[in-house]
């Protein structure tokens, strides 16, 4: 199957995510079609794993399973492209930084390529590959276990690795933000992992668009007080607002189109 998917499809994940469950009935209001070509978008998305199909309607994921990586890797693409490239002109030539795991810093680490001289330590091996190709990177790779389905590399090994290290920039993802200023994800490894380069970076930068707000995941990371910068693609509910104000978490948003 093709997994590239049209921006009423990326709508209705996002919805639901943020809803938990939505009728058929309601979505084909919502979007003004039809309710059977809301049935084959929703066939088009449990096939990708992004969603699961109820009688009479669909519900969000597992809090414990995060969606399948090949469909996370289509999702937000385009706000992706401008949140990345927002990350990446914050990041000075001859910079020192940390990468972690996730689609959207897999797009920031493509977004750095233009850049001289910098120091990266990640655990992200799709990163590492990527960033190898600029002779003027010095680029360490952490040991640990490698997870087949998207390459990335946690265990206590790897938080070693991590905690030998103090650099300029953290470079985080995130799978769900509660409106609160709670940040949470799937993976408790790949979380401690995430914890480390909190504490050994001068400033962290979030990349999370739009659609992680409001999304379920089991394992708490953190908080905004936790974040320098929130980059995203579109201004957050308004409770979230002043959360970020007493975290004194700056918030950038990506507009415009990405280089």
């Amino acid at each position: 199957m093709d997994p590239r998917l049209n921006r009423r499809q990326e709508e209705l994940v996002a919805i639901v995510q943020r809803e938990g469950f939505a009728a058929v009935d309601e979505l084909a209001a919502h979007f003004d079609v039809a309710p059977q070509t809301i049935r084959r978008d929703l066939n088009v998305l449990a096939d990708c794993g992004l969603l699961r199909r109820y009688h009479g309607g669909v519900g969000a994921p597992s809090s414990v399973e995060n969606v399948a990586y090949a469909a996370r890797q289509v999702l937000q693409q385009v706000e992706k492209q401008r949140i990345a490239a927002s990350i990446a002109s914050q990041i000075p030539d001859g910079a020192s930084l940390f990468i972690n795991l996730g689609t959207t810093n897999e797009v920031v680490g493509r977004a750095l390529l233009e850049h001289r001289g910098l120091r990266v330590i990640t655990n992200n091996l799709n990163i590492a590959i990527l960033l190898s190709d600029n002779p003027t990177f010095e680029v360490i790779v952490a040991g640990g276990v490698v997870r087949g389905r998207d390459h990335g590399v946690t265990g206590e090994a790897t938080i070693e690795l991590v905690r030998q290290f103090k650099v300029d920039y953290g470079i985080i993802g995130i799978s769900g933000i509660e409106l609160d200023g709670t940040l949470l994800d799937f993976d408790f490894h790949e979380v401690r992992v995430a914890q480390a380069i909190i504490e050994h970076s001068r400033q962290v930068f979030l990349g999370a668009d739009h659609s992680k707000i409001g999304r379920n995941a089991m394992v708490r990371l953190g908080d905004f007080s936790h974040v320098d910068a929130w980059f995203t693609d579109r201004q957050p509910p308004d409770a979230l607002l002043p959360v970020l104000e007493a975290a004194g978490t700056q918030l950038h948003i990506a507009g415009g189109d990405p280089e």
